[in-house]
């Protein structure tokens, strides 16, 4: 007789292994349809992917308001 499926042991860990170093927080917001058009835009330029873009224009408005400090 088969052994019945609650029998059968899974893995502990299932999915995907966790990334060396852990996983950055992620956060999620809401742009207006207009800003976002334009960070697509920004992003369809560079051939970067969305995420891409909002991480390095965040980044490039903290270092220029890190610079007025």
């Amino acid at each position: 007789m088969a052994r019945s499926i609650s029998d059968i042991k899974k893995s502990p860990r299932r999915g995907r292994p966790p990334k060396p170093g852990g996983v950055d927080p992620g956060i999620f917001t809401r742009l207006p349809t207009d800003t976002l058009a334009a960070v697509d835009a920004y992003a369809e330029k560079a051939g970067i992917s969305r995420s891409d873009a909002v991480r390095q224009l965040i980044e490039a408005s903290l270092k220029k308001v890190k610079g007025r400090g």
